[in-house]
C-alpha cells in the first residue's frame, strides 16, 4: 500500500527503514504514469515503506529538499536521503535502486 503523507507527518513517516517518497501532483501526466509502478512495487516489496506527497497541498517539504520538477522520487534510509530520482522511472530500474538500500 502507498501511504499519502503531508508536511505535518513527513518526518515521522519517513525516518525509519527504507522509504520511497513520490512527490507528485494531480495535473502531472508523468506522475500519473509513475503511480501504478509504485503501487505494484508496494505490493511486491514489503521491506520498503512507500509514500506519496501531493506537492500542491504540501509545498513546505518539497521546497526544503529543493525539488523543482515532478515526479521526483526520493529514497530515505533511516531518515537520511540516499537518492533522488527526477522524472519517470521504469519499474525494474526503480526496483534495483531500492534493492541497493534494502540488501
Amino acid at each position: 500500500m502507498v501511504k499519502e503523507i503531508t508536511d505535518q507527518n513527513f518526518a515521522q513517516e519517513t525516518d525509519n527503514g527504507v522509504t520511497l517518497v513520490d512527490f507528485w501532483a494531480t495535473w502531472c501526466g508523468p506522475c500519473r504514469m509513475q503511480s501504478p509502478i509504485i503501487e505494484d512495487l508496494a505490493e511486491e516489496m514489503d521491506n520498503v515503506n512507500f509514500t506519496k506527497m501531493d506537492v500542491d497541498e504540501n509545498p513546505k517539504t518539497p521546497q526544503s529538499f529543493g525539488i523543482m520538477a515532478i515526479p521526483t522520487l526520493m529514497i530515505k534510509k533511516d531518515g537520511e536521503v540516499v537518492e533522488k530520482l527526477t522524472g519517470y522511472q521504469a519499474k525494474e530500474q526503480l526496483r534495483s535502486k531500492l534493492e541497493e538500500y534494502t540488501a
